[in-house]
């Protein structure tokens, strides 16, 4: 029986950034080695560095 991968909510996390070093996208937060496993294998549910990547947040507070 094939595991379904569940989704993450790294997509949408002002935390996940494209690094041109690498090619791909990173988790800019210092992980702890369990968290990095989980985020790696794409079971990073519940977060507890999620910040909702809005980039117009700033200028609407600016307004």
């Amino acid at each position: 029986m094939k595991k379904k991968k569940t989704s993450t909510n790294c997509e949408c996390c002002g935390n996940y950034v494209y690094d041109d070093d690498y090619g791909y996208y990173v988790c800019e937060m210092d992980l702890d080695e369990d968290e990095m496993r989980l985020f790696i294998q794409g079971e990073f549910k519940s977060c507890p560095y999620f910040q909702y990547g809005d980039e117009y947040r700033i200028v609407r507070h600016q307004m």
